[in-house]
């Protein structure tokens, strides 16, 4: 199945009213919820069993959102950003202090603009957004909506059904925050040592 305008419209329309919605990206499907709900943010932890101890990222449209959510990239991380956003990779800088503090016990957030266009559509009317995989955690990803509603049941408000996401792994999340770049989780980006240096 392929997302159409009406679709996506739909799933705005959730986010904007405080909803929780499924979203594909160019990795794993996805679940959001709007940076403006707080409530919502916590249904994702709830929804996943996750605990409120593991910040949950935020995607967006393109870089130009980045002010809203985070201060300037460090020079590693603009390198990185230029390489390979649009893409797999979650970058992980300071945060801006006025985000919800459920998204984050940390002084930091990790930041990820999406490589596909569905998704990049619904960022672009809602504004950034908190999401995480579609999967109860330790269980397996999402591929498919399907395997979304398979995974998470009805405690969605919406399934934006795109078919399946082109990737097979989730993004590969790289911490820019302090003085030493590390990967903290390869996934479908793999990055060369040279490319982690300062």
């Amino acid at each position: 199945m392929t997302a159409t305008a009406g679709s996506i419209t739909q799933a705005v329309t959730h986010l904007r009213h405080g909803g929780v919605v499924a979203l594909p990206t160019d990795t794993v499907y996805g679940i959001a919820a709007s940076l403006q709900f707080p409530d919502a943010i916590s249904r994702l932890y709830e929804i996943k069993g996750r605990t409120f101890e593991k910040a949950i990222a935020v995607l967006l449209a393109d870089i130009d959102q980045l002010p809203q959510v985070a201060h300037p990239l460090p020079p590693a991380a603009q390198r990185l950003a230029a390489q390979h956003w649009p893409g797999a990779l979650t970058l992980v800088i300071l945060k801006q202090m006025h985000l919800p503090a459920i998204l984050s016990p940390y002084p930091t957030i990790g930041v990820r603009v999406p490589a596909h266009p569905v998704t990049r559509a619904v960022l672009a009317q809602t504004g950034p957004l908190a999401v995480t995989s579609a999967n109860r955690s330790g269980q397996p990803d999402s591929f498919t909506a399907a395997e979304v509603r398979a995974h998470l049941g009805d405690a969605l408000d919406f399934v934006l059904d795109d078919g399946r996401t082109p990737g097979t792994a989730p993004s590969t999340v790289v911490d820019c925050s302090g003085a030493t770049i590390r990967v903290l989780r390869t996934g479908a980006l793999v990055l060369q040592p040279d490319q982690l240096l300062h």
